[in-house]
Parts: structure tokens; sequence; C-alpha cells
């Protein structure tokens, strides 16, 4: 598994998951369970590595690539 989410990507993951996860433990509607997909974005900004991006050939994270 090579790296696939570059640094603000990674950071816009972060923020959604903790959003959604604050929604599922605080909110007050019926529909809080779907905050618990927020673990999603939050896991993947973690590993560095998106299965949806390596399927479509998507890189965000600048490689430095040796000469």
């Amino acid at each position: 598994m090579n790296k696939n989410i570059g640094t603000i990507d990674k950071g816009i993951r972060i923020v959604a998951g903790l959003v959604l996860l604050a929604y599922a433990i605080w909110g007050t509607s019926d529909y809080t369970w779907i905050g618990w997909f927020g673990i999603v974005p939050l896991v993947t900004a973690i590993i560095g590595w998106c299965p949806p991006y390596s399927l479509l050939g998507i890189n965000t994270c600048s490689v430095k690539k040796s000469s």
C-alpha cells in the first residue's frame, strides 16, 4: 500500500471525521447513526491510504522522486 493521501487531503479528512463523530455522539435527531461513518475518513487519514483513490488512480500525496 503506497500512500496516496496528501497533507491537505489528510487535514480535510480529519476535520470531516471529527465533525461526523461529534454529530453521532452529541446529535439529537434520529439520524445520528450516520455520524459513525466519520470513522472511515479518520482511519484513511491515519494510515494515509484510500482504497477508492487507488482504484481511480488518484494521488494527492506529494512524494519526492529520486533522480
